[in-house]
């Protein structure tokens, strides 16, 4: 095999999420074909399987990712609009676990303008939750999805927004429809990847991009003028803002949560 050739491969490395419900045990690793590698998405580039989860390679660290959450510590988040994060919230078999009522939604302490976000999630039975940015903590704004954009999180088979396309698993809630449904069972985790450059946007999930749009352009403002969104003026036109987990009521567990400025 040429060095040319065995690069490529390398470079088509994408995580495949473990099918155990521990969270602490290492991911399996997927090889894409070769005619594949410029659908995945940049991060995975980066990535090294052989480390155990919360753990960022040398190359990570080099192109300047860091972590949101060590499998211990959880000072980098805090609840919307507060100084402190809830009991609701733990760090559990390596997991940022939302684990008891009332846990409230929570936000990075850090806020960010273009980024890239890498997160696996693994969703209880029936359960719904979400991945949001652009939350800011508006006088007017009672929840982060009043501000915030976000990526649905939702066990697809067992909950009744997995029924329509544009509020299941990996859309942009309730704008834009994932391309297909890549979602693992529950109990497995899932990789979600979110790219944000000036006004445009992806999700990926599990290697496979699912959707993209432009904030502001006239789509955007056509579905967000159709949708609930359009009573909360402030939805989805923040330039700078937190990153968000959203708690539904629902058991799900987080890990590997990594994010990379784009904008110095």
């Amino acid at each position: 095999m040429s060095r040319s050739h065995t690069l490529r491969r390398v470079a088509a490395l994408t995580l495949v999420v473990l099918s155990a419900a521990g969270c602490a045990a290492h991911d399996d690793v997927t090889l894409v074909d070769d005619a594949l590698a410029d659908a995945v998405p940049p991060a995975a580039r980066d990535a090294d399987a052989s480390l155990p989860p919360n753990t960022l390679s040398d190359a990570e660290r080099a192109s300047g990712w860091t972590l949101l959450f060590d499998g211990r510590s959880l000072d980098a988040w805090r609840n919307y609009k507060s100084d402190a994060i809830s009991s609701g919230w733990a760090a559990q078999d390596g997991c940022l676990a939302r684990v008891a009522d009332g846990a409230g939604d929570i936000v990075t302490r850090d806020t960010y303008g273009d980024f890239e976000l890498q997160v696996d999630w693994k969703i209880g039975e029936g359960g719904n939750s979400g991945i949001f940015f652009a939350v800011t903590e508006d006088p007017d704004a009672e929840y982060i999805f009043e501000t915030g954009p976000e990526m649905q999180v939702l066990d697809n088979q067992g909950h009744a927004n997995g029924l329509d396309p544009k509020t299941s698993a990996g859309s942009n809630y309730a704008l834009h429809a994932p391309a297909d449904d890549v979602t693992r069972p529950v109990g497995e985790f899932n990789h979600a990847y979110i790219l944000r450059r000036g006004s445009h946007v992806e999700h990926w999930l599990n290697g496979t991009k699912l959707l993209e749009y432009e904030l502001g352009s006239p789509e955007w403002q056509a579905l967000v003028a159709a949708s609930k969104f359009s009573q909360w003026p402030g939805y989805g036109v923040a330039t700078v803002g937190h990153l968000a987990l959203q708690d539904h009521g629902d058991a799900v567990w987080f890990r590997n949560l990594k994010v990379r400025r784009l904008d110095g």
